[in-house]
């Protein structure tokens, strides 16, 4: 897939297709056409394919896995975005930096699937407003300003998932809590307590468990704790790719590359066999020695996942805002008023002397 590829001209009228989240069709909003998205509906079939990532690992995936796309990479954060044919110079959407861009081609994994974008624009904006109103001391321009303000953008954020069959062996103890007695002096008093106390034995076992789209973002231009709030994701709901989907929208290539995805994958696969492990041992404690595990049958897929952005700049700072393309949940940058601070502080003093007052005129 080439740049060219993410816009589809209208038969009618010659003016670019835009893929409408509302309606899930091509519009053109020239004429009004519609089209359907090639190759889905319900008589479309065919599953998403896993990659296998030994053979990825390798480089030895066939050319029919690999594309190559131009992009532009922001001097300030390091995004690097696929924009429009055409444009020259623009306007990074992760962090609102001027950039002119320099593209150059990119070849990497190509996308298997995606959740196209269930909300439009309008909606984005209304759910980021109602959660920048719902926030204590932020600042006033600033809800004025993203109320107002120039349209969000839609960026598919690209992530891996990743499949994995697991077997593990562990030694470990399992713990009995019971109650000693005894008797202390407390105070010049005698007294009787009863003391906690834990009965250790060894343990071992085997645990198995399939592991089936672990998520891994793939991005770097987005905080993760901004993109983790925005879970969970359907991922039962993933459309196999194709560009028309991203028709009207832009779309970021991946800067975490396979093998970095797999080590974070394997963290998480590492702390919830762990948490098996616990639960195979069982009684009231656990003791954790040592796990072996094997894992075997590794796929993979390269998605995408719908989210509108907001970045802006005020009063010197820029604020960015996130929202899932989904299910409209909201994250982004704290903005803190200190002239709403500063009137709160001291409203609480003036409250906190009249109690004292109160209180006072009344002993």
């Amino acid at each position: 897939m080439n740049e060219s590829q993410h816009w589809f001209p209208c038969d009618s009228c010659g003016a670019d297709f835009r893929f409408d989240p509302e309606t899930a069709r091509l519009v053109c909003d020239h004429c009004g056409a519609t089209d359907d998205i090639s190759g889905t509906g319900p008589w479309a079939g065919g599953a998403i394919r896993e990659i296998d990532f030994k053979t990825a690992i390798a480089d030895q995936l066939p050319s029919q896995d690999m594309e190559e796309t131009r992009v532009s990479k922001c001097p300030n954060c390091a995004a690097e975005v696929e924009f429009d044919p055409g444009v020259h110079a623009s306007e990074c959407p992760f962090c609102a930096t001027p950039v002119v861009t320099d593209t150059g081609p990119n070849r990497h994994i190509k996308p298997k699937g995606l959740l196209p974008f269930a909300l439009d624009e309008k909606d984005a904006r209304k759910a980021m407003t109602d959660w920048l109103g719902r926030l204590w001391f932020a600042p006033n321009g600033l809800q004025d300003y993203a109320r107002k303000g120039r349209r969000m953008t839609g960026i598919y954020v690209p992530y891996w998932t990743f499949d994995a069959n697991t077997a593990s062996s562990y030694r470990g103890e399992h713990g009995t809590v019971y109650h000693e007695t005894r008797r202390v002096v407390r105070n010049g008093k005698a007294e009787t307590v009863r003391v906690a106390k834990v009965r250790w034995r060894p343990a071992s076992g085997h645990v198995t468990r399939f592991f089936d789209d672990v998520l891994v973002l793939a991005s770097r231009s987005l905080p993760k704790r901004h993109t983790d709030a925005l879970e969970p994701w359907d991922l039962s709901e993933l459309e196999p790719y194709h560009p028309e989907y991203l028709a009207g929208f832009r779309a970021e290539a991946y800067g975490v590359e396979l093998d970095a995805g797999y080590d974070e994958a394997r963290a998480y696969i590492d702390r919830i066999i762990l948490r098996d492990v616990k639960f195979d041992i069982g009684g009231d404690r656990q003791r954790v020695h040592h796990i072996d595990t094997r894992v075997s049958d590794v796929t993979f897929k390269h998605i995408l996942l719908p989210v509108w952005l907001a970045a802006y700049k005020y009063r010197g700072k820029s604020y960015r805002f996130v929202v899932n393309g989904r299910t409209g949940a909201v994250q982004g940058e704290r903005p803190w008023s200190a002239w709403k601070i500063a009137f709160a502080v001291i409203l609480g003093l003036i409250l906190a002397a009249g109690v004292g007052y109160v209180a006072a005129i009344t002993q």
